[in-house]
């Protein structure tokens, strides 16, 4: 047997194992999805409470038969604030990967075929946003637009747009060269065209990745802003803000540990089971 044939066995071999790492970062993932969708419809059958709702005494309560997951000092049922989190935390990932793949993408593809000029220009603004640490510009657009839904998501894209860009414009750039590319600029195919039907194509395969690397960044941005009390408006469910909160009952021993664990929990999970669903689309 010679050394290809071993380096396939193996290769084989690694692919199997990350299935199973694979079904599983896939099907958490689908779970919070289908949490964050269903989550009105257990609010409407009885059996979940209005995550808004300050019930009237059980102020923190520890989990019991009737809160299973406790209560908060304000009286905010944790289940209902932990769930309908997953609905906010969801929303900030479809809106800040949309934003991003949206600006990214084209201008990579425009800038890796075009090159020259234009290249030069958005290689420069794209670097400097790259270099600016995420939390940091997520921080300052909060200040300028305030808190909300659609300015996480616009902080996230701004600070994973560029990345989306780099890649793109590199793996379009390399396409380009090919002989079918060179081919059907010969015989005036317009850029549309060819950008559309010969290039887009053959770049798809890196973007699941950057996708879903993407979506657990937003979380942990999205969090980020939230703790620091930059995110969202106080009356929406969000995990970042719950766990601000929530440092209000970390009193020398007050044993009040499930204001903050089910939340954390919550970001933990969600945030590794994407980084190892983009580890699986990568191999």
């Amino acid at each position: 047997m010679g050394f290809t044939d071993r380096a396939r066995r193996l290769s084989s071999r690694w692919r199997l194992r990350q299935r199973p790492l694979l079904a599983v970062s896939a099907t958490v993932v689908l779970l919070y999805a289908i949490l964050a969708a269903t989550a009105p419809l257990l609010q409407q059958w009885g059996w979940l409470r209005d995550p808004t709702e300050f019930l009237p005494h059980p102020i923190h309560q520890a989990p019991n038969a009737d809160y299973w997951w406790g209560t908060t000092r304000q009286g905010y049922d944790v289940l209902s604030r932990t769930l309908y989190g997953a609905r906010t935390a969801l929303q900030v990932v479809l809106a800040g990967t949309s934003f991003g793949f949206g600006f990214g993408v084209p201008l990579g593809l425009l800038s890796g075929y075009w090159g020259g000029g234009f290249d030069r220009a958005t290689v420069f603004v794209m670097d400097a946003i790259y270099t600016l640490p995420g939390l940091l510009l997520a921080i300052a657009i909060a200040f300028v637009l305030g808190p909300g839904i659609v300015t996480a998501g616009v902080a996230v894209a701004l600070a994973y747009g560029p990345l989306y860009f780099r890649v793109v414009r590199s793996q379009t750039a390399s396409v380009k060269a090919r002989g079918y590319v060179e081919a059907a600029i010969a015989a005036g195919a317009p850029t549309a065209q060819i950008l559309r039907r010969h290039i887009f194509p053959n770049i798809l395969s890196s973007l699941p990745v950057l996708v879903a690397l993407n979506a657990a960044d937003a979380i942990s941005i999205a969090a980020s802003l939230g703790f620091l009390g930059l995110g969202l408006p106080p009356e929406i469910p969000e995990w970042g803000q719950d766990l601000r909160v929530a440092l209000d009952s970390f009193a020398a021993g007050s044993g009040i540990w499930w204001t903050a664990a089910f939340p954390g929990l919550a970001i933990a999970l969600l945030v590794t089971a994407l980084s190892f669903l983009g580890e699986s689309f990568g191999e």
